[in-house]
């Protein structure tokens, strides 16, 4: 009795399972020749091309390997017990480094509550957006459920690095600082545990019985511990906001300077508009009318 294939399955396949056929695919395909330990740039695009791959996805893919390589990576005691103060996202993206630039600032007015700090030629920093602007763009978001917003709120600030590389192609550097935020944590982790010890020195000198003096240290080891385990989600949330980012310019967020459509007045700048447009015609009116009294009558 013959082996047979299982019959075909028709159920979509998303994109993790996608990810994860074509990969297998490519080492299965690759796998029928040999590889050495390294291979040049050369023969990692003619591999390419007898996979199929496009030379410009694989110049591409070498250029984020060479830019990720020279990343150093050797985190702290502190970064593996609490969680990094600082997160960083990179990725080569089609475009020059002004269009870029230009795709990320409106990302970043759009999507997050960000404003500009400083800018220059291919650096840019955004640090939170305050104020009354801030609470109406909140109130404004909590309405529209259909995405989420505000990735980067809990950023000290944000910082953006565009380098030009060969081909139209750039290099995005995306550095997100949570050092306050860590250090509230650590603050708030502290606080717990002091607590917790304070209270049980002062039943022990109390006189009360030993048991007793361990509950506020449990208590307090416990609330101190979740403190520090509740900035890493923080973390995540951010690093995911830069990968939102970068996968806005991947997804073809770039556009040539001609192709920018200028973007209409928000709500808000509609009826402000509205308010400084009735009051200007009421002067107007007002004026108008004060200076048909005050006209001379004619002589008979």
């Amino acid at each position: 009795m013959t082996d047979s294939l299982p019959p075909p399955n028709n159920s979509s396949i998303d994109r993790a399972a996608l990810d994860r056929i074509l990969q297998r695919a490519t080492e299965l395909q690759t796998g029928e020749r040999e590889i050495g330990d390294s291979l040049t740039p050369d023969e990692v695009v003619a591999l390419g091309k007898e996979v199929g791959i496009p030379d410009r996805y694989l110049q591409q893919a070498m250029l984020e390997h060479r830019a990720a390589a020279t990343v150093p990576s050797d985190p702290g005691l502190l970064e593996r017990m609490v969680g990094p103060n600082e997160v960083r996202a990179e990725r080569v993206v089609q475009g020059d480094p002004d269009p870029v630039v230009r795709a990320l600032m409106s990302w970043m007015e759009k999507n997050e509550l960000l404003v500009v700090q400083r800018q220059q030629a291919g650096w840019i920093s955004w640090e939170p957006l305050k104020g009354m602007q801030a609470a109406i763009r909140r109130g404004t978001a909590s309405l529209d459920t259909s995405k989420p917003k505000f990735m980067l709120s809990r950023a000290e600030v944000v910082v953006a690095t565009v380098t030009p590389l060969e081909n139209g192609l750039s290099h995005v550097s995306l550095t997100a600082a949570l050092r306050p935020t860590r250090r509230n944590h650590l603050i708030g982790a502290g606080v717990w545990a002091t607590l917790g010890g304070g209270t049980a020195a002062a039943i022990l000198a109390l006189g009360i019985l030993t048991p007793v003096a361990v509950v506020p240290v449990l208590v307090g080891g416990l609330a101190s511990a979740g403190f520090l385990r509740s900035f890493r989600p923080i973390a995540a949330r951010v690093q995911l906001g830069l990968e939102r980012s970068l996968d806005f310019l991947e997804r073809g967020g770039v556009k040539a300077a001609h192709e920018q459509i200028s973007r209409g007045p928000g709500l808000i700048e509609l009826l402000a508009n509205e308010v400084k447009r009735a009051i200007t015609t009421t002067q107007e009116s007002r004026r108008e009318s004060g200076s048909q009294r005050r006209l001379p009558e004619k002589p008979k």
